[in-house]
């Protein structure tokens, strides 16, 4: 396949959820989908309701910007209006609620806060305002980080001193086990990140099948990538094997990104603990700037609070970012929590799960075969 058509065929999906359905005959399965990028391409093209209902999709915590707890967002938006500090950061993380509003309201109350397309821009910030100090708000899994690492690089290579990084980038394989290791959920599989994947390869998933007897299958974000991955994982456990497997070949490689990996041991190191929303703290789960490039750590320029603060009592993003329950669930859900006026996490981001089911989860199941039947 080589255009995205290909990949959105409405013969060869009916071929595959055929083929899906024979193969889930007789049993009940659950898998997860660990990105959020799975989630939205699922809700948006209705694949949960074209599925049987023998096999069930749960949402996991692979989403960056829902799975940053409250503190955090409090320590960013006090970062925002110390003075002297411009406040850069990606677009999500502006309307993310901490316990005193979003850093949009900050920037209402007068803090200078820019959202940023890359770490490279608020770089250039930097640059261009020498007279004041820069922060980039760094959040994301192994994707993004690669980013953060050459943004860091070339600020220590340019001598630029009025620049840090508020560094929240977290890993993909801790929440993974956390999840595993849940007595709230009985988990069939995983389809694997597939973006987290293009850098880390497959060689961290070994665990997955190895310790803890689940297969895994790196997916791509396309409609037929979630159903071959489906199909992939089910004949798995037909065969009786139990592996890590690569469906999204076109873009992943088994060791990843070995220039973007060497880069990020560089500049990284593990923190020895991470608090993580709704899955609590995650022993090495989370990344903090290396010693080397320490006058660039926010962290260690700033005396921020650093206060751990609880969820709103309505909110459920916790639970639905552990696939406990569906989004729909939540007691708030659609009501006072929705993308204009979000309580929690999930409701902002791009790749949140509530997102996903408010704006794409709203067909019925006898909706949505009639439209693949047109299809």
């Amino acid at each position: 396949m080589r255009f995205v058509d290909e990949f959105r065929d409405p013969a060869a999906a009916r071929a595959l959820v055929k083929s899906i359905t024979e193969l889930a005959a007789g049993d009940e399965f659950k898998f997860m989908e660990v990105c959020g990028g799975h989630t939205h391409t699922i809700y948006r093209h209705g694949i949960e309701h074209l599925l049987p209902e023998s096999v069930e999709l749960v949402h996991g915590p692979g989403c960056p910007v829902c799975v940053i707890p409250m503190g955090r967002i409090d320590d960013a938006m006090w970062l925002a209006e110390q003075p002297g500090i411009i406040f850069t950061t990606f677009g999500d993380m502006m309307r993310v609620p901490g316990s005193d509003g979003t850093l949009i309201a900050a920037k209402a109350r007068g803090a200078d806060v820019r959202f940023v397309y890359s770490p490279l821009d608020a770089l250039k910030v930097a640059v261009d305002n020498p007279d004041r100090h820069v922060v980039f708000f760094a959040v994301g899994f192994e994707t993004t980080a690669p980013s953060t690492a050459v943004t860091l690089v070339r600020a220590r290579a340019l001598g630029v001193t009025n620049f840090s990084v508020f560094c929240n980038h977290v890993t993909i394989v801790p929440p993974i086990k956390a999840i595993l290791e849940s007595p709230d959920l009985r988990l069939s599989g995983f389809l694997g990140p597939g973006h987290v994947s293009t850098v880390v390869g497959l060689r961290p998933y070994r665990f997955v099948p190895e310790v803890y007897g689940k297969p895994i299958v790196v997916a791509g974000f396309e409609p037929l990538d979630i159903l071959a991955s489906v199909h992939m994982l089910l004949q798995q456990i037909r065969e009786g094997r139990c592996e890590v497997e690569n469906q999204y070949t076109r873009v992943v490689r088994p060791e990843g990104n070995t220039q973007a990996l060497k880069l990020m041991a560089e500049t990284f190191e593990l923190r020895p603990h991470f608090e993580w929303r709704g899955l609590g703290f995650i022993s090495q789960s989370a990344l903090k700037i290396h010693r080397d490039y320490a006058q660039f750590d926010a962290e260690a320029m700033f005396e921020m609070p650093g206060v751990r603060v609880a969820d709103p009592k309505a909110c459920q993003c916790g639970e639905v970012l552990k696939g406990v329950i569906k989004p729909w669930e939540c007691k708030v859900f659609g009501t006072a929590c929705t993308p204009e006026t979000p309580i929690g996490t999930c409701m902002v981001s791009a790749e949140g799960a509530c997102a996903a089911y408010y704006n794409f989860g709203r067909l019925h199941r006898q909706t949505a075969l009639v439209l693949g039947r047109r299809g």
